[in-house]
């Protein structure tokens, strides 16, 4: 199994980012997916989740109307649109496919003026 996350970088407040976790070695569509992120000094977090059809979503509630999580099973990935990024959005983004337990390496992502 690999899970290989890119897309990440240095915006501007305020600015957006593309997320993306591309997976391997098991049968994607089988299985719902999530992001979550570790800032600095904290607990890692979940910040949105989507069903195995993308039918469903959910996200925390510091980015709901915000981020928008998507896949494309036919590619085998999972996305993170980030909008209206602010400072504390700050963190190491990491793709986990859930139910398996399986984690990607994460990507950085700093928002800063």
């Amino acid at each position: 199994v690999q899970l290989v996350e890119s897309g990440g970088g240095l915006v501007q407040p305020g600015g957006s980012l593309r997320l993306s976790c591309a997976a391997s070695g098991f049968t994607f569509n089988r299985y719902p997916m999530s992001w979550y992120r570790q800032a600095p000094g904290k607990e890692r977090e979940l910040v949105a989740g989507i069903t195995r059809g993308g039918g469903t979503t959910n996200y925390a509630d510091s980015v709901k109307g915000r981020f928008t999580i998507s896949r494309d099973n036919a590619k085998n990935t999972v996305y993170l649109q980030m909008n209206s990024l602010k400072p504390e959005d700050t963190a190491v983004y990491f793709c986990y496919a859930a139910v398996l337990g399986y984690w990607g390496q994460g990507t950085q992502v700093t928002v800063s003026s």
